[in-house]
């Protein structure tokens, strides 16, 4: 067997040598021998066509499935020596997810779907909304706390999505085609958000099928057939 080398501590997530492999009949491997470090503070976007890996490694950097072989490190933990009561508590710490559908709770305000990571984290109420309301007021939403999910437009939803994502001060920011339902017009201010949130230090991992929105990363890792097929160097000075 190949050996395995060490994640650097420098590293929000590290992948090493990891495969993953489904039994359909007969074995299937959606990812393949991938090796891949997102250090911290870096902005990191991935493209690939329908059935490359994208979605599979999304789901391992984001704690919702274990490699079949390999190693896959968060924040300095190997994710396959942890219970799944320790995998579920680190995701909550670690990871912040942005969803193309935006998966917000219809019936609790802006204020309070941002809160409720931090209510699964133990967080205190009156601190719990103090930092929802600083959140939803860095990416421009001060004053729809109390709005509900419907009574906001598709960017404000992502903006609220985003917020929430961040609740927990996460090492890591997931987004799954953050702008897929959006204008081209709103999609750009979602973007330029996430670019101020790389500049003040957040860890970025962004999934897109679009090479304009590929483009705001400082790297494209292009995948196929579950493999690392190129990592491309981009010069991000245009998007800041």
């Amino acid at each position: 067997m190949t050996a395995v080398p060490e994640a650097s501590v420098e590293s929000a997530v590290s992948l090493q040598a990891v495969r993953k492999r489904y039994d359909r009949g007969e074995p299937v491997f959606a990812l393949d021998g991938v090796t891949l470090d997102l250090p911290r503070g870096s902005y990191t976007a991935v493209m690939g066509p329908s059935g490359s890996g994208k979605s599979t490694l999304m789901n391992l950097v984001g704690l919702l499935d274990t490699p079949t072989d390999g190693r896959v490190v968060v924040d300095g933990r190997d994710v396959a020596t942890l219970s799944g009561a320790d995998r579920t508590a680190l995701r909550g710490e670690a990871v912040g997810f942005v969803f193309q559908t935006f998966n917000l709770m219809p019936r609790l305000t802006a204020l309070d779907n941002v809160a409720l990571p931090m209510v699964f984290a133990g967080v205190a109420r009156a601190n719990r909304e103090a930092r929802a309301t600083a959140l939803l007021g860095g990416v421009g939403l001060g004053d729809r706390l109390d709005h509900l999910p419907n009574e906001l437009s598709g960017g404000q939803r992502q903006r609220v999505a985003i917020a929430r994502a961040l609740a927990n001060d996460p090492t890591i920011l997931l987004a799954d085609e953050p702008t897929g339902n959006l204008d081209s017009k709103t999609s750009a201010d979602v973007l330029a958000l996430f670019d101020e949130l790389n500049a003040e230090g957040n860890t970025v991992l962004l999934v897109t099928h679009e090479r304009d929105v590929a483009e705001h990363a400082e790297r494209i890792v292009h995948i196929l057939d579950g493999r690392l097929e190129r990592v491309e160097e981009l010069d991000t000075v245009s998007h800041i």
